[in-house]
């Protein structure tokens, strides 16, 4: 088994939006600008600016915020530039979380992330603390009610898939990060629709802390998430049953 992002399929599971409308557009225009500026305008040949593109039209964003991202990543207009960090730190029950971040402001995002982990019983870690235990895979996530895991194993193997794994009501197909696209497209001829799609962090080894901890884990990673210039939140935790 190659795994999957356990932290994406327990919001997949909870059905819980990612943030407020407006902050959700905020952080769909940056991850967009980014992905442009680092690889291109081309959705074709560009697959990180592919699943940014996807994400922001599976949540309504009007075409023409896309499309003026995009050219703001490519220089095609003016815009903010946004650097992008990422820090490693731990969370309650020694749970491994890794922080991506686009920000115009290094000093003050950095400040309110100590503060939120400190809130959340977590602590910064120093660099390459977590970071080696995490591997980037592409994943795939499909409605379980209406498929069945025998289904998308059928049409996502031959496409290419590392894993398919049914994780309660989520489907979560496994590849390796230049097939994600390619096996999406095909898993979709095959009738199967995709709920979404992107390359994550997956950890090599996970940890399931106290029922109590994992509580507190997961108020920690949805505290992270909440924050504008945090775009993406990948951890280890495996929850309790």
């Amino acid at each position: 088994m190659s795994g999957h992002n356990k932290w994406s399929t327990i919001k997949h599971k909870k059905g819980k939006a990612d943030a407020a409308r407006g902050q959700l557009f905020s952080k769909l225009v940056k991850e967009i600008t980014a992905a442009a500026r680092e690889g291109g305008g081309d959705v074709e040949t560009n697959n990180r600016l592919r699943a940014a593109v996807d994400a922001a039209k599976t949540s309504n964003m009007p075409s023409d915020n896309i499309v003026k991202a995009i050219k703001r990543g490519t220089g095609e207009i003016e815009g903010i530039t946004f650097e992008e960090m990422q820090y490693e730190a731990y969370g309650p029950g020694g749970v491994a979380i890794l922080i991506d971040i686009l920000t115009d402001n290094k000093n003050r995002t950095a400040a309110e992330v100590r503060h939120i982990l400190t809130r959340g019983g977590g602590r910064l870690g120093a660099k390459n603390s977590v970071a080696y235990l995490f591997n980037s895979r592409g994943q795939i996530y499909i409605d379980g009610t209406r498929y069945t895991e025998d289904q998308v194993i059928e049409a996502g193997l031959e496409a290419g898939a590392e894993d398919v794994q049914a994780s309660g009501e989520v489907i979560v197909v496994t590849t390796v990060p230049s097939s994600l696209y390619k096996v999406k497209d095909a898993i979709e001829e095959s009738g199967i629709e995709t709920d979404s799609a992107e390359v994550a962090r997956i950890a090599d080894t996970t940890v399931m802390p106290s029922e109590k901890e994992a509580d507190q884990a997961v108020k920690l990673l949805e505290m992270l998430e909440e924050h504008e210039d945090i775009q993406r939140v990948h951890t280890n935790l495996e929850m309790p049953e």
